[in-house]
């Protein structure tokens, strides 16, 4: 009788042993999205690395987010003292880019259908849509390695999102290629959830904008003439770097222009599409322009996409592809693939 009692209490404490098990993904995800969504707002720095260049690049980003829709980000490449910043307000989503002084206006749902790996809502919504996504468990971290719903999600489509047990927030993000190849690694220093800024934090400053992050006006007027100095110069051709099959570049002309060169490239067979760059020009004082379509993050610059074309500036140079037959996600792969011929 007494080795019955003692055969079901063994049972009955593997019962409750098994009950008080390792949380299953279900669990996690519920508590990240407590966590992570119940809060008014926060403030993150992180640090990016782009691996997909022929040289890695770091950028420091900084991000803000009140609830429902406002966001400011600031992006600033290490080494180098361009910088780039969205902001998203009552107004529309603002790309501010004061080495280009230019202030690019959108009106777009940004980030809402081009989920980014550095805002931690973006994550979550990654996480939950991904009916397929993997949880594991190492050491003091939850890994989840879900599918990318941004618009590279056709050259990087995993991530794998590393998750502090103790905090149940981000450590860091590794965005993936098809062969499951790091490309971009996000690791993020802090976060602090319940930050809430005031709505006119979010304002676009056009003047503030023009002293170009606390520059002098008379550095930028010295930027300005090495500016106009390298125009003399030339500026390098870019050519797209992708190599698909059935694909040939059957024209490639340049016309002069009041301050350089501008390049046509048409390419043909199985995809067409055509390819425009020139000189970018900058403004005497940062000034406001309205672009159609969305802003989408190349990695090096932001761009702004529509059905049938994406445009961006970078190097001083402007570029422009346009295409009736590529789709949005071979666009950007042709922009984030283009690298001067020297690079060839």
């Amino acid at each position: 009788m007494r080795s019955r009692i003692v055969a079901l209490l063994v049972i009955v404490l593997v019962m409750v042993l098994s009950a008080c098990g390792a949380p299953t993904k279900e669990d996690v995800m519920k508590k990240l999205s407590g966590k992570w969504n119940d809060a008014k707002g926060y403030d993150l720095q992180a640090t990016m690395e782009i691996k997909t260049g022929a040289e890695p690049r770091m950028y420091d980003v900084e991000v803000w987010h009140t609830k429902p829709d406002f966001y400011r980000v600031h992006v600033t490449q290490k080494g180098k003292e361009d910088s780039q910043m969205i902001v998203r307000n009552d107004e529309g989503v603002f790309v501010i880019t004061p080495s280009l002084g230019k202030t690019y206006k959108f009106q777009s749902d940004w980030p809402t259908q081009n989920s980014q790996a550095y805002l931690i809502g973006a994550l979550s919504g990654d996480i939950k849509a991904d009916k397929n996504a993997i949880m594991t468990e190492k050491d003091k971290t939850y890994v989840f390695e879900t599918a990318t719903r941004n618009n590279h999600k056709k050259v990087l489509p995993f991530q794998q999102i590393h998750i502090d047990k103790k905090t149940l927030l981000p450590k860091y993000v590794s965005v993936l290629d098809e062969n499951k190849e790091e490309k971009i690694r996000i690791v993020f220093n802090k976060i602090a959830l319940g930050v809430e800024h005031k709505a006119e934090e979010y304002a676009v400053d056009m003047e503030k904008s023009n002293t170009e992050s606390g520059k002098p006006a008379q550095d930028k007027g010295k930027e300005k003439e090495k500016e106009k100095d390298k125009e003399k110069t030339g500026l390098k051709t870019y050519y797209p770097s992708v190599n698909w099959e059935g694909v040939t570049l059957n024209e490639d002309e340049s016309v002069k222009i009041e301050n350089g060169k501008r390049t046509f490239m048409t390419y043909g067979g199985q995809k067409e599409f055509t390819i425009i760059q020139e000189p970018a020009v900058r403004p005497e004082k940062m000034v406001a322009v309205s672009v159609n379509g969305d802003p989408i993050d190349l990695g090096f610059t932001i761009g702004a996409l529509t059905k049938n074309s994406i445009s961006w500036e970078s190097d001083g140079i402007s570029f422009f592809i346009a295409s009736e037959s590529l789709t949005q996600e071979e666009m950007i792969e042709v922009a984030a693939s283009m690298v001067p011929e020297s690079a060839k």
